[in-house]
């Protein structure tokens, strides 16, 4: 498979799957609403998300809208060779803003792809070449700020209770970096280095723990506990904590339903 990039309006009743490729959408018109592994947000014209590989993602538009959609396989030009480091971006899901230049840049990718397709296929070279410019530049703005000339430690405990205290919503990495008192790129940086983990990660593992708790210390229906840890569906709670625990939150409650039941009888 080789990079491909489509526009494309999104179906405005709530859709989800995940793929094995990588995903960059941006949107042109109108809004669309995303889920990514339990990381919420929504994007409209000149904003963006990203979606890793094997990411399960819920999505809807909103009204009349349009997105362009990048398709990025593991093995695209873009993401291989002298252009491996832009893998990076998708070490976790985000979402993010262009800024002027980019904004440019955008409506030139465009404007060339019409024009080459008026002229028939559009060779997929050249599609690579359009996507890895635009790769390039999103990893220059999100992950290659130099690191702060300071070597202070980020306080792990203060910024547990900020997550634990809005885990049922929306939680960004920028919001995280203003807590720890740094700027994205290298509260990112310093985070990782400090729990070699990405701060993504580190949010859905607290997710996951709560759910765990709730589960077995609780009679909430999963719905709500989906709710109360931050996931948009009970389908992307489940599908996360099978991926964690290697069992699904409903095999975890009917057996300590059974065990209850067992110590009763």
């Amino acid at each position: 498979m080789t990079s491909a990039i489509r526009q494309i309006p999104l179906d405005t009743a709530t859709q989800h799957h995940s793929h094995d490729f990588h995903q960059i959408v941006i949107a042109l018109e109108g809004r669309a609403d995303f889920d990514i592994e339990g990381l919420g947000g929504s994007i409209d014209a000149f904003c963006g998300c990203i979606v890793p590989a094997n990411h399960l993602h819920y999505y809807a538009g909103t009204g009349n809208n349009r997105q362009l959609i990048l398709d990025l396989p593991n093995d695209a030009l873009a993401l291989t060779g002298h252009h491996h480091d832009l893998a990076r971006l998708f070490d976790a899901p985000r979402f993010f803003d262009l800024d002027e230049p980019l904004k440019h840049y955008l409506k030139f990718l465009i404007q060339e792809l019409g024009q080459l397709s008026r002229l028939g296929a559009i060779p997929s070279i050249h599609q690579e070449r359009l996507a890895t410019t635009l790769l390039g530049s999103l990893h220059a703005r999100l992950a290659n700020e130099p690191a702060p000339p300071s070597h202070r430690r980020i306080d792990l405990r203060c910024l547990d209770r900020y997550i634990d205290d809005h885990l049922s919503g929306r939680l960004r990495v920028a919001d995280l970096a203003t807590v720890a008192c740094l700027s994205e790129a290298h509260f990112t940086e310093r985070f990782r280095h400090q729990t070699g983990v990405s701060p993504w990660q580190y949010v859905m593992r607290r997710r996951l723990d709560t759910s765990q708790r709730l589960l077995l210390r609780s009679h909430l229906p999963l719905s709500e506990i989906a709710a109360l840890t931050g996931f948009a569906h009970q389908s992307a709670l489940s599908r996360a904590y099978r991926h964690a625990f290697g069992q699904t939150p409903s095999q975890v409650r009917r057996q300590r339903n059974a065990q209850l039941t067992s110590l009763r009888s």
